[in-house]
């Protein structure tokens, strides 16, 4: 999701991104009325079972205004644009690239967001 995200940012800017959608196998979680999709423990297990149980996850993301759907499971991963297909190609072609290395190049200030010292 991180280049999918990042890609996206640059072509729409800064803008806030939105998760309103997840749907895996069993539930389809969305945002409560106005509020922002929260995510849990219970919705990541959820995703990580779909996943390694070969079932397609969906996500709907907003950013700016563009809308995407990103599909993922254990061996696939697509993207699908509504405002621009230069975009959907970006981001695989990314993701492709970053699949030939032995790890992926996240810049310093993302990886110290998701990774715990220590």
């Amino acid at each position: 999701m991180f280049w999918t995200v990042r890609k996206t940012i640059r072509e729409e800017g800064c803008a806030p991104l939105r998760v309103t959608r997840i749907e895996t196998s069993t539930r389809t979680y969305k945002p409560q009325r106005r509020k922002l999709l929260k995510l849990s423990p219970i919705l990541f297990d959820d995703i990580r079972n779909d996943m390694r149980n070969g079932r397609i996850v969906s996500f709907e993301l907003f950013i700016g205004e563009e809308v995407l759907r990103v599909y993922i499971d254990d061996k696939s991963f697509a993207v699908s644009s509504k405002k621009s297909k230069y975009l959907e190609r970006e981001i695989t072609n990314k993701i492709v690239e970053e699949m030939k290395r032995k790890g992926p190049d996240f810049c310093q200030t993302f990886t110290t967001r998701i990774m715990t010292s220590g």
